[in-house]
């Protein structure tokens, strides 16, 4: 497959990532320079690895380390480390010409998953929070009776995280699936 047929179906597929996928469920424009950054410098360096002397174990090994260093530096969520990630194997899979049609499938793969593994209607009831009671609460059974009432759902999951005696107030990592008519997107 020629070069310009991948990068091509590199641009495509990032696209749809990006502006069909990414930024309709989760808003963050300054993940969309982010995204599209990580996948043209990718694409770009694989196809200068796949030509140099170079190892692609070394050019691997780099943007692991790279990507480590990025995403310590800013709070992402599990999902925008998903895309992330997807963004930067795309720009792999486009830079390494492997003459065959293995290339656009993995990118229609790439795309497939993040399409359905991120899909708002996907477990819609499941929602997560982080809360700050204004309650210490030392008993979990009456905090998760209290959360079951907060949040109009059954709790699956819960950790506290902080008792402050001193301010009167709880924090708790909570997983729960709504039972009210319209669930919130968490």
């Amino acid at each position: 497959m020629s070069d310009g047929l991948l990068v091509l179906f590199n641009g495509i597929a990032i696209f749809v990532i990006v502006f069909f996928l990414y930024f309709p469920r989760h808003g963050r424009k300054d993940m969309v320079v982010a995204l599209f950054g990580i996948n043209v410098g990718v694409l770009g360096v694989s196809f200068t690895l796949a030509d140099a002397a170079v190892s692609a174990g070394l050019g691997l090994g780099l943007f692991g380390v790279l990507s480590i260093i990025r995403l310590r530096s800013n709070e992402l969520g599990q999902q925008e480390i998903a895309y992330y990630f997807c963004a930067l194997a795309l720009g792999l899979i486009g830079g390494v010409n492997v003459d065959s049609w293995i290339s656009p499938v993995l990118m229609g793969a790439i795309i497939a998953v993040l399409f359905i593994g991120d899909h708002p209607q996907l477990f819609s009831r499941s929602n997560h929070q982080i809360m700050r009671l204004d309650s210490a609460y030392t008993d979990e059974k009456q905090l998760r009776t209290d959360l079951e009432t907060m949040l109009s759902g059954k709790i699956r999951r819960l950790q506290i995280r902080r008792v402050d005696l001193v301010n009167n107030s709880t924090v708790v990592d909570v997983r729960y699936t709504s039972t009210a008519e319209h669930s919130s997107d968490a």
